[in-house]
């Protein structure tokens, strides 16, 4: 596996369902020829895709292509491509545009499906530089994505995920307040122009924009849409020319005659940032320090920007900036970089749209606690030249001299992680500590391959020292990696006992490359000064902190820190108390949705609480309960409803509309006795999550049904691997409730079953489908061995459970989770139960959570006008996009309506799987006593599967009896029919 990069076989987002069929048969590995017919005939369906799959499963990446065609020609042309002028279009979602925003000529509008092919002439062979001119239109507020193809093939790995930024703006000019004189945080929107970008790595690991090598003739270059819509004007092939250096550069200024300025500040306020590349790049608050501007020791004050957001190579923030006079400027930041030790973040500054020098490139902004003046250059100045008026300057995040050390990692992680699934095939994951498995000699290049990592770990760590001027915590864990590997070079026998901790070992070089990977940086403010101007440190000092200090404690006894944003006075006709209890960052967006749509419109003022919500069962039995409750899971509204605390939301008459919001499935846990006392927020399910290239090692396909997964659970067993299934849920809460397992029913559900039948007076678990569905479930832990608790996301990532089922959110985890294995994984819809009538039965149960109106509320009318409003598609809309904003894609919102889950930025492959599955979700019932289900299912199974002697029917039967007991006494209790 040496030399490969780290994507290997990497494949395109889009390409979610392809999975290569490559049938391998190696000593001791099991062929996947006893797969179903149903799955063969799946995997003709998709051969289509797999035609496109190839195009880059076996393309190398850009370093090696760059080594390839070092020593080619650069050819002093340039070639314009009219966007419009296309040779062939596949989809239905293009359109040629005329005079589009201002852009003379005719534009291609493109969407998020679908491929468009030019033929272009290339004059001379050599390495090309290949640009674009393109408007971000309207989408889902995400970045825009493309696959790049050279006569239909990816020339690199690389161009399978291009990136175009979409461009981002505060709202509103003037920072908005609440009606305590607090700082309200401003709102993203989108302020979309013209832009041309070149084709380079969006991940940062390479400095400079791809160079594309042509020969002299005609060629077809495809641009494939992954993600989001755009406008294309033109395409251009050219040679992009490198900075001077900062000396060469100067003597340039004083040949034009360009002279130093005097006595000139200009000072910029960071969040007054004029655009940005993304919407997490939003003004902050700053509390902690008394050196910013502006500063308030009680009140909120929006003053810097950037921080632990702004931390992702690629971003950039701009800011406008007018001078009087045309000269050279020094500029300087009041910064903060207190978040990562070890090494530096490094930002590239461009000028009016260029990057002025070559040591612009790398702008380093090391390790130090507080705020500070960084001075581009240090104590011998960088000079940029501004024109008088309005000048454009950005910082853009880049991993700069750390950029080849992390991709060498990154690299190097996937090797070992490769290495440890060779062993594992072998071994096992509890080897016998007597047997002697020789790893070394079945796995020819085991000791070449720990010798190879061994040599770069080192390499990079000393090279991390000589960059960061020290040792850190990041050397450590490298240190120790590369010590593992040459006690295992040394001793090679050891090597199977020594793989547990080889496991944690490179699960810690994941998480070091993950945080290495990130860079953040907090401006406070930038200046823009003469060469002799002094710039301002006022805030900065002992007695200024030791003032703000002793100023905030005091506050702190004066401020509730529970009530976010307008608090409703006394005299107010309506207003509404909701409780929320997830984090601050979501009641901070909430409330100021609240504050900018919902009250002007209605005119109903919100108390919005941030609380634990364990509180609310208290509280409302005291009487200081709360009119509506946020966020609540499933069980909480029908028990509330038995009690008679929950309003019943169907006395409304618009009832009906807005519960067609809703699948009916998410409406059924909420549901008691004809009424319903919740809205559905949230709505999860199960989806099966696969890793392309593991499984196409083992030559096996995505399973299509259960017994599918049983033929596939002996190949992987052979092999040492896992599939997952989950089972155990801990409660996160004395108290809690637990929802009966989700794979028992999923299984119920595919074969007719129900939870409970008599109008929810009985368990049905006792019945015969019932009973055969829970030895069906045991099976796969009694008979498979399957792992009752596991840690999915970490064993999905090293390859040890290169399948399983978990809910559809992890994608969400694994996306920012494992960035070294992006493409090389999808999920689909989890295997059914195949029908007599040839289809197949693919329910599963759904998880979520709801909005409850409690009985005491005064103004219920008020109360559901907030719920409609919450509820509603554009609401929810803006609520998933503002989070995904704030805290980036594993923020992901899983919304129940419909509607508005259309308009979250999935990528379109991975959607319409998940629409697919949607269509076969069901809702659980509530019932009085409902709790023991849940409970004494997971006790049964333990008592089957970690008793052997007990059999399944006798396991079920018994604990079904607590159940029906159970029912039985609450029913009674409530005075409901028996």
């Amino acid at each position: 596996m040496k030399g490969i990069s780290r994507h290997k076989k990497i494949a395109l987002t889009a390409l979610s369902t392809v999975l290569a069929l490559s049938l391998l048969t190696t000593g001791n590995r099991i062929s996947a020829e006893s797969l179903t017919d149903e799955t063969k005939n799946t995997q003709v369906q998709l051969s289509a895709d797999e035609q496109l799959f190839s195009m880059i499963q076996d393309k190398g990446s850009y370093a090696a292509y760059a080594a390839k065609y070092e020593d080619a020609e650069r050819p002093e042309r340039e070639v314009v491509i009219e966007a419009a002028a296309y040779a062939a279009i596949e989809g239905d979602s293009f359109e040629k545009v005329s005079n589009y925003e201002g852009q003379s000529g005719p534009s291609l509008k493109t969407g998020e499906k679908g491929q468009v092919e030019w033929v272009v002439d290339v004059p001379e062979t050599g390495l090309y530089h290949i640009s674009m001119l393109y408007y971000p239109i309207e989408g889902k507020s995400s970045s825009i994505e493309r696959s790049f193809l050279i006569d239909g093939q990816a020339p690199f790995e690389e161009t399978a995920y291009l990136q175009f930024d979409r461009i981002w703006a505060n709202e509103f000019e003037d920072v908005q307040q609440d009606n305590r004189g607090n700082d309200l945080r401003p709102r993203q929107s989108e302020k979309p122009e013209w832009r041309e970008t070149l084709f380079k790595d969006y991940e940062g690991y390479f400095e400079q924009p791809f160079q594309f090598y042509l020969t002299a003739g005609s060629h077809k270059l495809t641009l494939v849409s992954q993600r989001e819509p755009m406008v294309i004007r033109q395409l251009k092939l050219f040679q992009y020319k490198e900075p001077a250096s900062y000396q060469e550069t100067l003597a340039a200024y004083e040949q034009e005659g360009i002279q130093k300025t005097q006595d000139i500040l200009v000072t910029v306020q960071g969040e007054n940032a004029a655009f940005k590349s993304s919407p997490t790049l939003y003004p902050q608050t700053e509390r902690s320090s008394p050196a910013v501007t502006p500063y308030s020791p009680s009140k909120v004050r929006v003053n810097t920007i950037g921080g632990n957001n702004w931390r992702i190579p690629g971003q950039w923030i701009e800011w406008e900036v007018e001078v009087p006079e045309t000269g050279l400027y020094k500029l300087g930041f009041k910064s903060q970089q207190n978040f990562v030790r070890g090494i530096y973040s490094t930002r590239r500054l461009l000028v009016n749209g260029a990057i002025p020098f070559s040591e612009a490139e790398r702008v380093p902004f090391r390790y130090k606690s507080g705020y500070r003046i960084d001075v581009l250059g240090g104590d011998e100045p960088y000079l940029v030249k501004l024109n008088q008026g309005k000048n454009v300057i950005r910082l853009e995040n880049n991993l700069g001299d750390f950029a080849p050390l992390i991709r060498s990692i990154e690299e190097s992680l996937f090797n070992l992680n490769t290495v440890y699934r060779k062993i594992l095939m072998i071994t096992g994951t509890a080897p016998d500590q007597y047997r002697d498995y020789r790893v070394h000699v079945r796995i020819p290049d085991l000791l070449d391959t720990f010798k190879t990592e061994r040599d770069r770990l080192k390499f990079v760590s000393k090279e991390l020292r000589r960059l960061s001027g020290g040792s850190s915590d990041s050397e450590a864990l490298l240190k120790t990696m590369y010590v593992q590997l040459d006690e295992m070079i040394d001793e090679p026998d050891t090597i199977p006992r020594r793989l547990a901790s080889f496991k944690t070992n490179t699960g810690g070089l994941g998480t070091w490359l993950l945080r290495t990977r990130e860079m953040p940086l907090e401006i406070d403010e930038m200046y823009v000064a003469s060469p002799e101007k002094k710039l301002p440190r006022s805030g900065m000092g002992f007695f200024s902190e030791l003032k703000h200090e002793i100023l905030t404690f005091g506050y702190s006894f004066l401020i509730d820190y529970n009530s976010i944003g307008n608090v409703a006075d006394d005299d107010d006709q309506r207003s509404v108390t909701v409780w929320i209890g997830s984090g601050r960052d979501q009641a901070n967006t909430l409330k100021a949705m609240i504050d900018e749509t919902f009250t002007p419109k209605t005119g109903i003022n919100v108390n919005l609480k941030l609380v634990q919500m364990q509180t609310l069962l208290p509280a409302t039995l005291a009487g200081q309960g709360p009119d509506v409750a946020m966020q609540i899971g499933n069980d909480i509204p029908v028990n509330y409803a038995m009690r008679s605390a929950a309003a019943d939301l169907t006395q409304f008459g618009d009832f009906e509309t807005v519960s067609g919001r809703f699948r009916p499935s998410a409406l059924v846990p909420y549901t008691y006795e004809k009424g319903v006392y919740a809205l559905p927020e949230t709505q999860t399910f199960n989806m099966l999550f696969y890793r392309k290239d593991v499984m196409n090692e083992l030559g096996l396909a995505i399973p299509q049904t259960w017994e599918d997964v049983s033929n596939l659970l002996a190949i992987l067993n052979k092999n040492h691997m896992e599939f997952g299934l989950p089972l155990v849920l801990n409660p996160t809460y004395p108290g809690e409730n637990l929802p009966p397992n989700s794979i028992y029913a999923a299984l119920l559900m595919q074969n007719g079953g129900q939870f409970y039948r008599n109008d929810g007076k009985e368990s049905d678990l006792d019945s015969r489908t019932g009973i055969e569905t829970f030895k069906t479930w045991t099976e796969f832990y009694t008979d498979y061995k399957l792992e009752r608790e596991f840690d999915f996301a970490n064993r999905f990532r090293n390859g040890q459970m290169p399948i399983g089922i978990a809910d559809y959110t992890t994608y969400n985890l694994l996306t920012v989770f494992a960035p070294e294995i992006r493409g090389m994984w999808g999920f689909v819809p989890v295997p059914g139960t195949k029908k007599a009538d040839g289809t197949i039965d693919r329910s599963v149960p759904s998880a979520g959570s709801g909005t409850i109106m409690l009985q005491g509320a005064p103004d219920k009318e008020a109360a559901w006008e907030f719920m409609k409003w919450w509820t509603s598609a554009d609401t929810q809309t803006q609520f998933g996009r503002e989070m995904e904003g704030l805290l980036g894609a594993s923020a992901r919102y899983p919304t129940a309506n419909i509607e508005s889950l259309d308009s979250l930025p999935w990528p379109v492959a991975e959607y319409e799987n998940l629409k697919a599955q949607f269509e076969y979700v069901k809702g659980i019932p509530e019932v009085p006593g409902g709790y023991f289900t849940g409970r004494h299912l997971l006790n049964a199974f333990y008592k089957t599967v970690v008793n052997a002697n007990t059999e399944p029917r006798e396991a079920i039967v018994d604990y079904v009896q607590f159940i029906q007991d159970e029912i039985k006494a609450k029913r009674k209790e409530f005075g409901l029919p028996e």
